[in-house]
């Protein structure tokens, strides 16, 4: 029996990788196998062109369509060597961003046609669509409070996709919310400036309604 696939979806900030965890873990609690991976990264292909992807490492500018592309091409090593892999031998996987992060960011953030990025999606996910999209909706100057503290703690800097203005943060976030209107049966959206603990809830209520 093919197994469950989740993502968890956000501005900056949100919270999707914290909640990422403490999802699996639930899930693992009643006896599932579960798969926690991430975008881009998950592989070892994955997890190099994420380090380009963050902080370049190369003398010279990326330019919007390549970002477009490495995306695709991390999306498409994970999709092939992890998750449907898992999906096949039934078990569930939790995926921090997928294919919507993608149509938000370089879609509706950077401009490009829609329609053409979710074709190009379609190739890279080889046919694997998520059963649940859990989108944080976060107000975007709170998401960067949230990473500015998590910086100071950590002694780390923004990534080049965190360091882009405002206005290009309220495109995704307004790309986010308009992916969840036009597919509202795979899409939650849950508010996601709450304490972890409450949104953690809500989260598990949305899967619990969806699958259990």
């Amino acid at each position: 029996m093919r197994g469950v696939f989740i993502t968890l979806e956000g501005s900056e900030g949100s919270g999707k990788t914290t909640q990422t965890y403490r999802l699996a873990e639930r899930l693992r609690t009643l006896g599932y196998e579960v798969v926690v991976t991430r975008e881009p990264g998950g592989t070892h292909t994955g997890e190099a062109i994420r380090s380009i992807l963050q902080h370049e490492g190369v003398d010279e500018q990326m330019f919007a369509e390549t970002e477009a592309l490495l995306f695709m091409a991390s999306r498409a090593q994970l999709v092939r060597g992890v998750i449907l892999p898992a999906l096949e031998r039934g078990a569930c996987v939790v995926c921090d961003r997928f294919a919507d992060s993608t149509t938000a960011y370089q879609g509706y953030g950077r401009g490009f046609d829609i329609e053409k990025i979710l074709s190009i999606n379609t190739f890279a996910a080889d046919g694997a669509v998520p059963d649940l999209t859990i989108l944080l909706d976060i107000d975007v100057k709170v998401g960067f409070g949230r990473l500015q503290k998590r910086n100071v703690e950590k002694n780390t800097v923004h990534d080049r996709i965190e360091q882009e203005d405002m206005f290009f943060h309220e495109k995704v976030r307004t790309g986010y919310l308009e992916m969840a209107k036009r597919w509202p049966e795979r899409f939650r959206v849950i508010d996601g400036d709450r304490d972890p603990n409450t949104v953690e809830a809500e989260i598990w209520e949305s899967v619990k309604e969806k699958f259990l």
